[in-house]
């Protein structure tokens, strides 16, 4: 498949899937009958609500419109009820139509970490800190990131937290107890960064790896949701600590390469704070040398 007809596709299967969410009494259309057939709305009535023709609204989810001024793609969008990261979304998928935004797109984003970075991340010896990209690659992490993260390490090949979760599902089930939630989430921010960066190979491969091999994941990258990095809270199954749910925060630090800074925040003298200091205990006595600056920086990527 080409550039063109992946951005097309790309269109098409988000629009088709938002639209089978929406019910026609959702959309406050007449009530059907019972041998309707199709799920959520028909082309035509997404055309009839957002005022174009039905001949134009086909060519728009089928990636074929050329240029939908702003005020058609608002007015889909509020027909399909799409929410701030849907519209952003749709709106990227849109823009990659055109030769120039997939001229710009082209490529894998970098994934350089920069001095400062690996400082602020040495400075944080009291709470996990983690870097990912949007591919999820862990680039940086620190000594108690390391240590919260231990059986995403484990697992041979890139250390990549996708990969973890959907290929080697029972050890991440074990490690996240809300492992449906999680995995949603996680296949939902790939979908973002396959949006900003569809000609990237590497989040290709990754892809292509992830739906080959695992059942679940196909599941969810078939249901087009799409979902952008905020913070929130995580719960761990820790062979050190417990379990234990901990609110954590998310800084971009580089909008281009979808570059995350994640670190995990339990509040002063809250149960998980303690449990956090539990582990920076066992990290530091068991560093080599007792060393605690040791293992600082995250394992190098492989191929």
């Amino acid at each position: 498949m080409d550039e063109k007809e992946a951005a097309r596709t790309a269109v098409r299967e988000f629009l088709t899937t938002r639209r089978a969410r929406v019910t026609p009494t959702e959309a406050g259309l007449p009530p059907q009958g019972p041998r309707r057939r199709v799920k959520g709305l028909r082309r035509e009535e997404v055309a009839l609500l957002a005022g174009v023709s039905p001949e134009y609204y086909v060519r728009l989810e089928r990636g074929q419109a050329t240029g939908p001024s702003a005020g058609v793609v608002d007015a889909v969008a509020d027909v399909l009820r799409l929410d701030d990261d849907e519209r952003a979304h749709l709106g990227r998928l849109l823009a990659a139509l055109t030769p120039a935004a997939r001229k710009r797109s082209r490529g894998a984003a970098k994934d350089l970490i920069t001095p400062g970075i690996r400082v602020l991340l040495d400075s944080m010896d009291h709470l996990p800190a983690v870097v990912f990209n949007g591919r999820f690659d862990i680039l940086a992490v620190n000594t108690l990131g390391r240590a919260l993260l231990a059986p995403v390490y484990d697992m041979p090949g890139r250390t990549n937290s996708a990969r973890f979760l959907f290929l080697d599902e029972p050890r991440a089930r074990d490690l996240f107890p809300e492992w449906d939630r999680i995995t949603a989430d996680t296949v939902a921010m790939l979908r973002i960064e396959a949006g900003r960066h569809p000609d990237d190979p590497d989040l290709t491969e990754l892809i292509g790896q992830l739906a080959t091999r695992s059942t679940e994941f196909r599941t969810r990258w078939a249901t087009n949701d799409v979902r952008i990095h905020r913070a929130g809270t995580k719960t761990f199954r820790h062979p050190l600590i417990g379990e234990v749910t901990l609110p954590y925060e998310t800084l971009r630090i580089d909008a281009a390469s979808s570059q995350i800074l994640t670190v995990y925040a339990p509040q002063p003298g809250t149960p998980e704070a303690d449990a956090i200091r539990l582990l920076a205990s066992w990290n530091a006595d068991n560093q080599p040398n007792n060393n605690p600056t040791a293992g600082t920086r995250g394992r190098n990527l492989e191929g």
